[in-house]
């Protein structure tokens, strides 16, 4: 019996893992197409220069989307409260930089997670509906920064050597040769990857995305995994959110607009879908690759006097949108699952 029970969960392994491997090929394959089809508008596109730059471009984003997709991944969407949560964090580091560099470091820190734990404990175990809670916390967070700085921005002290590391921090290189942005983004995807893949945990809020009640029924404590999974997205947020506070060199309620639903798209079209359980970090970080790509070859775009500006990249970004969710959805319809 054991052995007849066992060949149909390889199976269904080795169907998951052939969705996955054609996922990758797609959407790294979309990457490819783009990178193309920039060459071929723009001889410049594919310089050193420009690829650092766009590289720069994902490195924030693509943090950001590691920390959502164990969000997604337990099937709880996304966080909207993440504009805040890296705008808190920027905000909360450069007021602390008079206790010193690492202080403020620190507190930035500490204060994302802090929102990170308390949407956790809220949605992972009292259950709240995720996109009203964070909804509702972006708001909450934007009237605390606001009360709490009367409405004004906060620059860094650059005559202080706290103030001028930390001015210094988005542009500095390890190793004189990656960008600090890019080097974190490596980290944390290189640790999402072994997190969600090669850990106990991981196994977990993959059953947990699969099925919320099938996991509690076999003994996995959904509640503190998905409250985990807040708090991972919480301090990858944070961590942008420090780093986009640097570049642009003041504190401020603003910083982190739209991160959140350039985050989830990145996630769902780098093949990880809002039913959960499915998808792979490798995945999210081609998603990310893909919106910058995309966003880098619009700016090239010239049909007559028409250009795309960031308006009409925020359409065609809700349109990629759109159009991946209602293929995901139809497929899964055609697979006989649930719709995301």
């Amino acid at each position: 019996m054991s052995r007849a029970a066992a060949k149909p969960s390889l199976g269904l392994r080795t169907q998951g893992r052939l969705r996955e491997a054609t996922s990758l090929l797609v959407v790294y394959g979309l990457a490819l197409v783009l990178a193309v089809l920039g060459s071929a508008i723009s001889p410049e596109f594919l310089t050193q220069q420009y690829l650092m730059q766009t590289a720069l471009a994902v490195a924030l984003l693509g943090s950001v989307s590691v920390g959502v997709a164990f969000i997604t991944y337990s099937q709880h969407y996304v966080d909207l409260s993440i504009p805040g949560i890296m705008a808190l964090a920027g905000i909360v580091a450069v007021s602390a930089l008079k206790y010193g560099f690492v202080a403020g470091m620190a507190a930035g820190m500490a204060a994302g997670m802090a929102v990170g734990l308390i949407n956790g404990l809220v949605v992972g175990y009292l259950r709240l509906n995720p996109i009203i809670w964070t909804l509702a916390m972006m708001s909450v967070l934007s009237g605390i920064i606001r009360k709490a700085y009367a409405g004004a921005q906060v620059y860094p002290d650059a005559a202080t050597p706290a103030g001028a590391a930390f001015l210094d921090l988005y542009h500095e290189q390890v190793l004189g040769i990656v960008p600090l942005p890019v080097a974190a983004l490596a980290v944390m995807a290189a640790l999402g990857y072994l997190l969600m893949r090669h850990t106990g945990y991981g196994e977990q809020l993959r059953l947990v995305g699969s099925s919320y009640e099938v996991a509690r029924m076999t003994g996995v404590n959904v509640r503190r995994t998905v409250m985990t999974a807040f708090l991972i997205s919480a301090a990858a947020s944070a961590v942008a959110g420090i780093l986009l506070t640097s570049f642009n060199k003041v504190g401020a309620q603003y910083i982190g607009k739209g991160y959140d639903f350039a985050a989830i798209t990145a996630v769902v079209v780098g093949g990880m879908t809002l039913a959960g359980g499915r998808g792979s970090i490798l995945g999210v970080i081609g998603g990310v690759v893909v919106i910058a790509l995309l966003s880098s070859v619009l700016s090239l775009v010239r049909i007559g006097n028409f250009t795309f500006g960031e308006f009409e990249k925020a359409i065609v970004q809700g349109v990629v949108f759109i159009l991946v969710v209602g293929v995901n959805s139809y497929s899964r319809r055609r697979s006989g699952l649930d719709d995301a």
